[in-house]
C-alpha cells in the first residue's frame, strides 16, 4: 500500500517538468488544469480499488498470473491478455513492485491518455465553447466513467494511453511520428481488431480528407499502415475468432454467439435481436436512468445524457457538408469511432461490458461534435465580418491594381 502511494506521487512530480515542457511548445496548455486532471484521476484510482477489493477483478488475476504462470519475461509475450502480463512481469518478478504499485502505473498511463487528448481536441479547435456555462473541452476530460475504466492493472489504461498518443501523433504529423507508431503498436498488441479499425480510419483520413498533409507523409503512412494489415490479417482475424476467407459470415455467427453469452450475465440485455440503428444507440447511450445497473449506472447516465446532448447538434444545418469537407483528422475519428461502434455493439449486450468498452472510442465522437461547433461558430464569426469590412473599405477597381503595379 506504502509502495503504491509513494509511487503516485512520485508520478505526479515526474509529471510536472513534462507538462510545463508542453506549455513551453503550446501557450494555451493549461498546466493548472492538467496538475488538477492527475489528482481526479487518482482519485478514481482509489475507487476502483476500493471497488475491485469486493468483487472479483480482472486486475487481481493479471496481477497473480504474473507471478505464477511463467517461466520468463518473454514467455508472456503475445497479444491480448498476455500482452498486459508482458508489460506487468518485470516490475512484478524483477523489481517486487506490489499490486498497488501496478495499480498506479496503469494509472499514470491512463492520465498520459486524457492530456494527448486533451492536445489533440484543443490544438485542433479555434475557439473556446461553453456547454451548461462550463468550458466544453475541459468538461470532456473530466467525464467520469472515463476515468474509472482507465485506472486500473488492465487493458483499459494502457489501450487509452496508445489512442491517445495515435491521435496526438496525428495531429502533427511530422514532428510525432514516434508517438503514432508507438501508440499504434500499443493498441496492436492490446486489441488487434481495434488495431484494425484504427488503421482503415487513418488511410480513410489522410486521402480523403482536405487536410495539407505532404505527399510523402501520406504515402509512408498508407505504406505502413497496409504492410501491417497485410502481415498481421490472419493474427487479427485469428484473435477475434473471425474465419479470414469467409468473413461477414463468421463475424454474424461470431456476434450472435457472443451477444447471446453475455445477455445470461447478471447486467445482461439481449440486444440480439434489435435493429442496427437500436444496437448503436444501446452502446453509445445506454443506461440511461431507467435500465441503470446500479449506482454507478447512475453516474453513467448522467453522463450519457450528456453524450446525447451533444450528439443531437450534429443534427443541425451542415453537418454533411462540414463532413464531407473535414480534415483528415476529422475523418479519420469519424471512421474509427463508426467501425469500432458497429463491431462492438454486434457482439455486446451486457450493460456492464458496454460501458467499459465504449470509454475507449468515446473521444473520437466527442472530437468531431466540438470540431463541427467550431465549424459552425467560425461560419458565425465570417458572416458577422463581412459586412463589416464592406462598410469599411471599397474593392480597388482590377484597371487601378494593375497601374499601380506597372508604376517604377
Amino acid at each position: 500500500m506504502i509502495g503504491g502511494i509513494l509511487l503516485v506521487i512520485l508520478f505526479f512530480v515526474a509529471s510536472i517538468p513534462m507538462l510545463q515542457k508542453m506549455k513551453q511548445r503550446y501557450p494555451w496548455f493549461q498546466v493548472g488544469l492538467m496538475k488538477n486532471l492527475y489528482w481526479f484521476h487518482t482519485l478514481f484510482t482509489i475507487v476502483y480499488y476500493v471497488f475491485q477489493l469486493f468483487s472479483a477483478s480482472d486486475s487481481q488475476e493479471y496481477f497473480h498470473r504474473t507471478q505464477t504462470q511463467y517461466y520468463s519475461w518473454f514467455s508472456a509475450y503475445g497479444t491480448g491478455t498476455p500482452f498486459i502480463d508482458f508489460v506487468a512481469y518485470p516490475f512484478v518478478n524483477y523489481l517486487g513492485f506490489s499490486f498497488e504499485m501496478m495499480y498506479a502505473i496503469f494509472a499514470w498511463m491512463g492520465y498520459w491518455g486524457f492530456v494527448y487528448f486533451y492536445v489533440y481536441i484543443k490544438e485542433n479547435t479555434k475557439f473556446k465553447h461553453k456547454f451548461m456555462g462550463l468550458d466544453l473541452i475541459s468538461l470532456l476530460i473530466f467525464l467520469p466513467n472515463m476515468h474509472f475504466w482507465t485506472v486500473s492493472l488492465g487493458k483499459g489504461s494502457i489501450i487509452f494511453f496508445g489512442l491517445g498518443m495515435v491521435m496526438y501523433g496525428l495531429s502533427q504529423l511530422k514532428t510525432r511520428k514516434l508517438h503514432l507508431f508507438m501508440g499504434l503498436l500499443i493498441i496492436y498488441h492490446v486489441r488487434p481488431h481495434v488495431f484494425l479499425f484504427m488503421a482503415v480510419g487513418i488511410v480513410a483520413g489522410l486521402f480523403t480528407g482536405r487536410q495539407k498533409v505532404p505527399l510523402y507523409q501520406k504515402l509512408l503512412v498508407f505504406g505502413a499502415s497496409i504492410g501491417a494489415l497485410v502481415l498481421l490479417y490472419d493474427k487479427i482475424m485469428a484473435f477475434a475468432q473471425i474465419d479470414g476467407d469467409n468473413v461477414m459470415q463468421s463475424f454474424n455467427q461470431f456476434s450472435s454467439v457472443r451477444a447471446y453469452e453475455l445477455s445470461k450475465a447478471g447486467s445482461g440485455i439481449d440486444i440480439s435481436n434489435y435493429p442496427l440503428p437500436l444496437k448503436l444507440f444501446t452502446f453509445w447511450f445506454r443506461p440511461l436512468f431507467v435500465d441503470s445497473p446500479g449506482a454507478m449506472g447512475l453516474v453513467v447516465s448522467f453522463e450519457n445524457l450528456i453524450y446525447l446532448a451533444l450528439t443531437a447538434k450534429l443534427f443541425q444545418k451542415g453537418f454533411i457538408k462540414f463532413l464531407r469537407k473535414g480534415s483528415a483528422l476529422l475523418k479519420t475519428s469519424a471512421v474509427t469511432f463508426l467501425a469500432t461502434s458497429f463491431a462492438l455493439s454486434n457482439t455486446m449486450s451486457n450493460m456492464g461490458i458496454i460501458i467499459r468498452q465504449k470509454s475507449m472510442i468515446m473521444y473520437f465522437l466527442l472530437f468531431v461534435i466540438v470540431m463541427f461547433l467550431d465549424y459552425k461558430k467560425e461560419l458565425k464569426y465570417m458572416k458577422r465580418r463581412r459586412p463589416k469590412q464592406n462598410n469599411e473599405t471599397k474593392p480597388v477597381p482590377a484597371k487601378e491594381v494593375r497601374l499601380a503595379i506597372a508604376k517604377p
